[in-house]
């Protein structure tokens, strides 16, 4: 029998204020649905949401405690609906700063509506969007559960194929395939104008833009 695959632990963290309580459990719900389905592909989904954490003092208060798992955490969503409370807004800009510096957690921002005439709550609402806008980080809408459900297990089956990684190329940020290692590729195209590439390759074809290598029987090649 073939070996299961070493399990990955992916650590999210659902921020929100209390009036959205319907639409996290229901995300909850989903993310352990996911996570069963998910399971014999060697992926266990760990969801934190602030219900979760005791309601006791802590060192530096609790919010500090949050703020610790957001660091530590690989993916973060956030949910807004009538307004955007300072913890709210306190744990994105945690999530955020952390990804500067460490290209982690990856960040989901998702607004349902507004249905309050309330503008104290609509000001705080709009001065976060205005945030999202000068970090050039777009929102996305959703209208309910149905929809938020849908567009995030998009963004998460395309993490899960990218093994929720990254890597640095001339264009950016790519993301790289899972399940596939290196020695295993049997084909790979090459960009860039005069970089060097090292690859472990075996009976494979190595693209550029003008140019096809055969490559038989090495275990190794350079280009340059």
């Amino acid at each position: 029998m073939p070996s299961k695959p070493a399990m990955q632990k992916i650590k999210l963290f659902l921020a929100s204020s209390s009036e959205l309580k319907d639409d996290r459990e229901q995300f909850e719900i989903f993310i352990y649905r996911k996570c069963k389905v998910w399971f014999d592909r060697g992926i266990f989904l760990h969801l934190d949401i602030w219900e979760d954490f005791l309601d006791a003092m802590a060192v530096g208060g609790l919010q500090s405690e949050y703020n610790q798992v957001i660091q530590d955490c690989d993916i973060f969503v956030l949910l807004a609906f009538n307004k955007v409370g300072k913890y709210t807004t306190e744990e994105f800009e945690k999530a955020f700063g952390q990804f500067s510096e460490t290209q982690k957690p990856f960040i989901f921002t998702y607004f349902k509506p507004p249905e309050t005439r309330d503008r104290d709550e609509l000001q705080s609402l709009w001065v976060f969007e205005d945030k999202l806008k000068e970090l050039k980080h777009y929102k996305t809408k959703y209208k309910n559960i149905a929809e938020l459900k849908e567009h995030f297990s998009n963004q998460l089956g395309k993490l899960a194929a990218s093994g929720f990684l990254k890597l640095a190329t001339d264009d950016g940020l790519q993301e790289l395939p899972d399940q596939t290692s290196i020695a295993t590729i049997n084909s790979t195209t090459v960009f860039g104008d005069g970089g060097k590439v090292y690859q472990s390759v075996n009976d494979s074809s190595i693209n550029d833009s003008s140019k096809i290598y055969k490559i038989d029987k090495i275990d190794s090649a350079r280009f340059e």
